[in-house]
């Protein structure tokens, strides 16, 4: 069920997924360059959200420039970013295993860990953490056994995000979510999930704005890690129909985006812009 009050008008902070709500395979999708230089034009602070760790953050402002969109680096929040900070926090000066597909070394390298490359040839027998990012071709069976290996010798499991899907051009992918679920049920060891839906993830969003989660909405294409964890975190959830939706997702239990519409066009129309 939708909310009945009415959805607030030119909030004072939006919070935006790229992958499937601005772009799909970093081409922007229909009306969206428009629609965000609306937003642009009326002062609004946007800060945009992606759990994607095929690109170093500043590899994501060059993608989003090249595909017509104004962007900053202080507007964009990463789950490689956010690790970073984690890791710090947790493990600095300790061994971490990395698995992910794409180069996030960059964006890891204020993390204060040394990085074994769970792909390459030389890996110890223990580390104090893995983490695993997105999902690719380095998941091989290999890869995977070597992570669950170390798991199942006291390393701590932490996962960029908990994404199940995402969509490119040439259709659905498996995402990280799909081989996390498989290490955790084989080792017992829960993960400790960095990026969205996590409540951290929209916190990092609206730092330094002044912004109330109460006052601030998040537009995304997937329910869970957009909607329910913006929703979750206070804020309003916007569902669009554009990216990884599939009309099922509102028959699950718990569905309530606070709207669901076309896509990022018609989101902010709704919201006034």
């Amino acid at each position: 069920m939708q909310r009945t009050e009415p959805l607030p008008q030119r909030p004072p902070a939006l919070l935006l997924d790229i992958d499937g709500v601005l772009v799909v395979s970093w081409q922007p999708i229909d009306g969206a360059l428009e629609a965000i230089r609306s937003v642009r034009a009326a002062g609004t602070p946007i800060r945009m959200l992606t759990n994607t760790t095929s690109r170093s953050r500043h590899s994501v402002v060059e993608a989003l420039r090249t595909a017509g969109f104004e962007a900053a680096e202080d507007e964009i929040v990463t789950a490689p970013i956010a690790t970073a900070e984690y890791l710090r926090e947790h493990f600095e000066g300790a061994t971490a295993a990395l698995l992910c597909s794409g180069d996030v070394t960059t964006d890891l390298a204020t993390s204060g860990v040394d990085l074994v490359d769970l792909t390459g040839t030389d890996i110890p027998e223990r580390t104090d953490a893995v983490v695993i990012g997105g999902a690719g071709d380095e998941f091989s069976y290999e890869a995977l056994n070597r992570a669950f290996n170390l798991v199942l010798n006291g390393a701590s499991l932490i996962a960029m995000h908990r994404g199940l899907s995402w969509r490119t051009s040439a259709g659905m992918q498996l995402d990280t979510g799909a081989f996390l679920t498989g290490l955790e049920r084989a080792s017992g060891v829960e993960a400790t999930v960095i990026g969205k839906p996590e409540p951290a993830m929209f916190a990092a969003g609206l730092a330094n704005l002044g912004v109330a989660p109460s006052e601030a909405v998040m537009i995304g294409d997937d329910i869970d890690a957009d909607v329910r964890g913006a929703q979750a975190a206070g804020l309003t959830g916007v569902l669009v129909r554009t990216g990884k939706f599939r009309a099922q997702v509102l028959d699950s239990p718990g569905a309530a985006p606070d709207l669901v519409t076309d896509s990022i066009v018609s989101a902010l129309a709704a919201l006034g812009y």
